[in-house]
């Protein structure tokens, strides 16, 4: 890897620590310059614009939630789907737990207005695909039989996103502990009235 590129990486890596403390939006060339201790000259040469930094760090974002989230439960294959949904689930739940209940994806979506920007049409594609990958697993377990054949599995991803949703809320209000519980709480009774009963 070049100089040029191990450089970008570093910058990109507390850019994606600033903007998951403080929000996306609120990511400047001039605040990531001084905490990275370079120039804002040397560091827009990079990025070229607020923009194209957000982008990269959107990008590299969804590379650590692939790392964190999708990549562990992989390897766990597909023999028992519920066990590899339930790691997915577990890796999802902490992802949000580990930005204090926020989603990255979700405030960014938030803070940036306007639909027509480029930087929502990745985050509406980012976070198109992750509910199509949710998908995808509950059809396998529609395949594998775990999952009864009448499962409607657009409308199981929904109730899961609600319940990571109200997971992100309830983290706010009252802690990691009660928004851990509910979740699971929440999934345990979904998977049951999902199973196949053959």
């Amino acid at each position: 890897m070049s100089k040029g590129r191990v450089t970008r990486e570093v910058i990109l890596t507390k850019a994606f620590e600033l903007a998951s403390v403080s929000g996306l939006e609120s990511l400047t060339i001039g605040e990531l310059a001084k905490q990275c201790g370079m120039s804002k000259s040397g560091l827009f040469a990079h990025f070229n614009s607020k923009e194209n930094l957000q982008l990269a760090v959107l990008e590299h974002a969804n590379r650590v939630f692939t790392e964190r989230v999708i990549a562990p439960a992989r390897s766990v294959g597909d023999g028992d789907i519920i066990h590899k949904l339930k790691t997915l689930l577990d890796n999802w739940l902490g992802w949000n737990h580990s930005f204090q209940g926020s989603c990255m994806f979700l405030d960014a979506w938030k803070e940036t207005g306007s639909k027509d920007t480029l930087m929502q049409q990745h985050l509406q594609a980012t976070i198109l695909k992750w509910i199509d990958y949710l998908i995808i697993q509950l059809r396998k377990g529609k395949d594998n039989q775990q999952f009864r054949a009448d499962l409607n599995c657009e409308q199981a991803a929904f109730e899961l996103y609600g319940l990571y949703l109200s997971a992100k809320l309830f983290y706010s209000l009252r802690g990691e502990q009660v928004s851990h519980d509910h979740f699971w709480q929440g999934v345990e009774r979904l998977i049951g009235d999902w199973r196949s009963q053959a």
